[in-house]
């Protein structure tokens, strides 16, 4: 399953609301690092369709959102699950880290 897009109008429907643990990738364009994890995301994407859904939030032009969650830097990723948020992991690492840390945290 491809990663989900999320906006500042849709982000409560489409994640707080979600029934299903929802990893959201706070990214940009000019972000090397985000650009490094965004071909694992949507491995993590496709590989744990059933258990979770990953969504990205460009930052540039989503402004709200991160604002609102204090991104400070990117690449940041939050894990809600039952509308709350759970876990936070920032920066770049690797797909196994990723993996680990998701399932921890769901």
């Amino acid at each position: 399953m491809p990663t989900k897009k999320v906006t500042d109008d849709n982000f409560d429907t489409e994640v707080i609301k979600s029934q299903k643990p929802t990893i959201v990738d706070f990214w940009a364009e000019w972000c090397g690092p985000c650009k490094q994890i965004g071909p694992i995301l949507e491995e993590i994407s496709d590989e744990m369709s059933n258990e979770v859904v990953i969504a990205k939030l460009n930052i540039d032009e989503e402004v709200n959102t991160g604002t609102k969650f204090g991104i400070r830097g990117i690449p940041t990723m939050l894990l809600f699950k039952s509308g709350e948020l759970k876990a936070t992991k920032v920066g770049a690492t690797t797909k196994s880290n990723i993996v680990s840390w998701i399932k921890e945290n769901i």
